[in-house]
């Protein structure tokens, strides 16, 4: 069965109604709308060939019709005009992202909570990751006598502490020599590199200095092992109550949204495959079970030129595609470009 013109301009309609209303669309609230004269049979009769053709759905309890996942993909791809973001909204979402902390941590949160506002959905992103990130700065900050902080900042933007005690006081020579070391040993090389056995294997050529250092470069080992963890930061969970379409199962979702593994083998398994535009997983097209009656929008930010995290909502697959696909993508380069001006800083 062939998609005409008149069928696409159909299923947009009600793609559209159904989005704004959330009630199935019937043929008499289509006539008024379409912009050609048809009477409500023809329409009816265009419906019928779309609910065959896998693109709408009659809910047993109503008249109407309602868009199917596959009918979704079909206006997504095919019959959605995209929303141009004003210069306003870009500003304000510059605005509040600028005055966030330059962590990337902090950086992050903030972009959840504007999407999580901005789509009255559930809003996950993940840490920078990149296992051929390299130290790019290691800071030792003294915090008591025999306390410090050490600091290890990435190519990849990554940025971990670790308070380190040790049994004798830390002076200034013993923070130039912990320099020194660092200087020589891991500044430019692989964070991956950086393990309890090199550390082993370093402490046995410092001689008497082997003893106050080794405590400075484990916590170090520990740090450079923190930065390749992906951390999943959820912020919005709390929107999915509202929404009828998970009134059976928003909270077996909420509970699936904080297993980490399962989001990361989606994010994973769909990286820089869509020319820069973000990913969309509409309803039976998510692989678990849980997710079948949602829609993810998600995509990649860089740090440097590299990919390096996920920036996505979680919600119904009834949502505005149109308005969340451009925003996504525009809050998505704005993070990678502050993450990427905060790391040359």
């Amino acid at each position: 069965m062939e998609m005409t013109e008149r069928k696409e301009k159909i299923l947009a309609a009600i793609v559209e109604k159904y989005i704004q209303t959330g009630e199935p669309v019937g043929s008499k609230a289509l006539v008024d709308s379409l912009g050609f004269s048809v009477s409500s049979a023809t329409i009816r009769n265009e419906m019928a060939d779309l609910i065959e053709m896998g693109y709408l759905e009659q809910p047993h309890t109503s008249a109407g019709r309602i868009p199917s996942s596959q009918g979704y993909r079909y206006y997504v791809e095919n019959l959605m005009t995209t929303y141009d973001m004003s210069p306003v909204e870009k500003g304000i979402i510059n605005s509040k992202l600028r005055d966030s902390s330059t962590e990337p941590q902090t950086v992050l949160e903030k972009a959840g909570n504007i999407l999580a506002d901005m789509a009255h959905c559930a809003a996950v992103t993940t840490t920078p990751t990149d296992h051929e990130a390299v130290v790019k700065r290691v800071e030792l900050v003294p915090i008591g006598t025999r306390t410090a902080m050490v600091v290890m900042l990435t190519s990849s933007g990554i940025l971990k502490t670790k308070v380190c005690r040790t049994d004798s006081e830390i002076t200034i020579d013993i923070a130039e020599n912990f320099y020194n070391i660092v200087k020589a040993y891991f500044i430019g090389k692989p964070a991956s590199e950086l393990s309890i056995a090199r550390i082993q294997t370093l402490a046995l050529s410092l001689g008497e200095k082997a003893l106050i250092m080794t405590p400075l470069l484990v916590a170090l080992a520990d740090v450079a092992k923190m930065t390749e963890r992906t951390e999943l930061l959820l912020e919005g969970q709390t929107n999915l109550l509202s929404h009828k379409e998970f009134e059976t199962n928003a909270f077996e979702l909420m509970e699936f949204l904080r297993r980490s593994e399962p989001l990361n083998r989606i994010f994973s398994s769909h990286s820089d495959t869509n020319n820069g535009m973000p990913s969309v997983l509409i309803g039976n097209e998510n692989l678990f079970r849980e997710l079948q009656n949602s829609t993810m929008i998600f995509s990649k930010y860089s740090i440097g030129g590299h990919e390096s995290g996920t920036l996505g909502i979680i919600g119904p697959t009834r949502i505005d595609y149109a308005r969340l696909i451009p925003s996504i993508k525009y809050l998505t380069d704005v993070v990678g470009i502050i993450l990427s001006d905060n790391m040359e800083d």
